[in-house]
Order: structure tokens, then C-alpha cells, then sequence
């Protein structure tokens, strides 16, 4: 890859100047030990990815019904919001952007994980637990997967609380000094949850037709909209994903609606992930072409895309922005690496949940001090 690469050119996201296309893509690191908050260690690792035309942190739970993966960070306290404001701070010394991932898990996680309380969903939908992606620290310290416990329908309050808690959870994001922040709707979390005919089979205002399960999502966006503005609002969709078994039985009708839907409302951008990539089937062009004919914003795409594939997608148009996960766990100074054609490190298997600074901080800068000795010249 030469200097000249696409991915460098500057971007205008809604008035927030980007140096470069490159996007740190959020990444669950189970690093907030106490309640949910913020660490030292967390400010230090955005910090070091600053360079990145955006960051978007992991995911953060706003609800305390929310938590697919122990030790993950929230956004409902004043203690959160401080200990954010320390990595936000950080990011910006450094002179970088970051939005918040705001997260509710929804039924894919387990009363081991919410003070012995059953998870919320839809519609109560429990014939699937194994497939259910729900992971904690074991007492040794290892952190591996356990098994999701059966979730509860919401009630009416309880759906109209949680669209609240999101808004909620974008006010204190900005608050703690984000540039704004992304509605994870993807995964197979709650909002996706709410999207799909199989997971969500309400007879309310939040279920039946396309229109009508997209409701939490267009409620969600309506009070955040009401509080901060859409133009600092990013929306991830996963719109054909097996992560967590979510069972769409038309998702190009559902994604068709979505799609308009968040381009009325101007959102600052979708971010479309393509999560079946990193099991070797791919939906990337399906998703790119149904979502440009219906969205006129902003395209961000992620996905295990290698970077001389995601400077040809900046270069023909068919991505604005292109978000790197694994690239970025082992290489805090991608942007540099994509500018000096220099080959990528590949993460070590440890660390890339829970513990300490191996495999989260320790991480060096400069090439070819490679840690496995594996090229990551063709992951994204």
C-alpha cells in the first residue's frame, strides 16, 4: 500500500473533521473491573490508537439489565461519567475523535451477570440459549463463554424505560466529553432484537410489521435526537449476522426500512457490519448496495476487510469510512503502518478479554515487532 492510500484523505463526518477514513472499531475488552468504571489502563489504550481517523469505544452498557460480558464498562453514573472524561481527555490531548458505543445486551446474557435478575428481551424468545454469545471471568481469573439464561418479555414501562436509558446514556456520554456516540443495533443485541420477526413478536406499538419493530429503534433515535444532536448519532446494524441468533426472516425488507428510516433522520452514520466475514461467508457487497440505495449519509463498513481491499472501497465510493477491530488490538499505530505500506502485527490469543496490560497495553509501536510472527497484512 503506498502513502497515497485512500484511507488517509480527510473526511467532513457531520462537521467533525477526520484526518484520515481509518476507524478503530468498538471491541468488547472487559478491562472495568468496579462498577462499571472507566480505568487508567482504559485511557492509556484509546489514547495510543489516537492517531485513528475515529475511535469508537467498546461497547457500554447503559441499563443495569445490560451486561452480555462481565467487567464491561457503563455510562448511568456520575462515577462513569468522570472516569470517561479521563479517557476522553486523553484522546483528545492526543488529538484524536471518540464516540461511545451505547449498549443493551438484551436476552443474550444471564442472571450470573445481572445480580441474579432474568434478562430482558421482546418477546420472552428462549429456544436458542446456545447460541447465545454471554462470556465471565471465572475465580482464576480465565474469562471464557458461559451459558445465557432464559430472558423475560418486557413490559410496555419497561421498553419505554430502556428507550430512556438510552438517551439517558447519550447525555452522559457527552457529558463525559465524547464527540458523540454510536446506537449499537447490531449483534443480535436489544435494538437488533427488536428488528428481527423471530426474536420480537409483540402485538404492541414495538411489534408486527417491518414499521412497527423498528419503533424502539426510531423511539431510541427520536429522544436521543431530542437531547444531543443527530449529527453526533452513529447507528450500527449487522443487517444478515448469525452472531447471536437473531433469525430475520426477511432482512432485506427489514434493512430496506431501516435504512430509509436513518436517513431521514440524518444520522452522522450507519455502521455496517459484516460479522458473518469472520466465519468465512461474507456479505459485505450485499449489504453495501442495499444500504446505499436507501441511505444517503455516511457509510461506515467493518468486517475482517484487509486494507488493500478497504482503500478500494474509499476509492470507487462504495464506503466512506472503513472500521479495523483485530488490526487495532495489535497495532496502535495503524494509520502510520497504512502510510508506510509497513506489515501489521497479529494480536497475541491472550488478553483480548479481562486481565491486565498483556495484550491490551503492551502492544509496541513500529513495524515488524511482531509478536506471533504471523502478517496481519489481509485482516481488518
Amino acid at each position: 500500500m503506498s502513502s497515497l492510500s485512500s484511507l488517509l484523505n480527510s473526511y467532513d463526518l457531520t462537521g467533525l473533521s477526520l484526518p484520515n477514513r481509518v476507524v478503530m472499531a468498538p471491541m468488547t475488552r472487559s478491562r472495568a473491573p468496579v462498577r462499571g468504571l472507566p480505568t487508567e489502563m482504559m485511557a492509556q489504550y484509546y489514547a495510543q490508537r489516537a492517531s485513528a481517523g475515529l475511535i469508537i469505544t467498546e461497547a457500554t452498557n447503559v441499563s443495569p439489565a445490560s451486561a452480555a460480558f462481565e467487567l464491561t464498562p457503563g455510562i448511568m453514573t456520575a462515577e462513569q461519567i468522570d472516569g470517561w472524561r479521563i479517557v476522553t481527555s486523553r484522546v483528545h490531548a492526543a488529538g484524536g475523535r471518540i464516540f461511545m458505543q451505547l449498549w443493551h445486551s438484551g436476552r443474550v446474557s444471564s442472571f450470573a451477570l445481572l445480580g441474579g435478575d432474568v434478562p430482558l428481551s421482546p418477546s420472552g424468545v428462549n429456544d436458542d440459549l446456545e447460541h447465545l454469545q454471554v462470556w465471565a471471568q471465572l475465580q482464576n481469573g480465565h474469562y471464557t463463554r458461559i451459558h445465557a439464561t432464559p430472558s423475560r418479555a418486557m413490559s410496555l414501562q419497561e421498553v419505554r424505560l430502556t428507550i430512556d436509558a438510552f438517551r439517558q446514556g447519550a447525555v452522559n456520554a457527552i457529558a463525559a466529553g465524547f464527540d458523540g456516540v454510536e446506537v449499537h443495533a447490531a449483534n443480535g443485541y436489544l435494538p437488533h432484537q427488536f428488528l428481527s420477526s423471530t426474536t420480537n413478536t409483540r402485538d404492541d406499538r414495538y411489534g408486527g410489521s417491518i414499521a412497527k419493530r423498528a419503533n424502539f429503534l426510531r423511539d431510541v433515535l427520536t429522544e436521543i435526537g431530542a437531547a444531543v444532536p443527530l449529527a453526533k448519532v452513529g447507528v450500527r446494524i449487522s443487517p444478515y449476522a448469525h452472531y447471536n441468533n437473531v433469525r430475520d426472516t426477511d432482512p432485506d425488507g427489514t434493512y430496506d426500512y431501516v435504512g430509509a428510516m436513518l436517513s431521514e433522520f440524518g444520522v452522522a452514520y450507519v455502521h455496517a457490519a459484516d460479522t458473518n466475514g469472520w466465519s468465512g461467508a461474507p456479505d459485505l457487497p450485499r449489504i453495501i448496495e442495499r444500504t446505499r440505495k436507501v441511505f444517503d449519509g455516511t457509510l461506515m463498513v467493518n468486517g475482517g476487510i484487509a486494507i488493500d481491499r478497504a482503500d478500494a472501497l474509499i476509492r470507487a465510493g462504495d464506503a466512506d469510512l472503513v472500521a479495523f477491530g483485530r488490526a487495532y488490538i495489535a497495532n496502535p499505530d495503524l494509520v502510520a503502518r497504512i502510510a508506510t505500506a509497513a506489515p501489521l502485527d497479529a494480536p497475541r490469543s491472550a488478553g483480548w478479554y479481562g486481565g491486565d496490560e498483556a495484550g491490551y497495553i503492551d502492544y509496541p509501536f513500529g513495524s515488524g515487532a511482531g509478536h506471533s510472527g504471523r502478517p496481519m497484512a489481509t485482516q481488518g
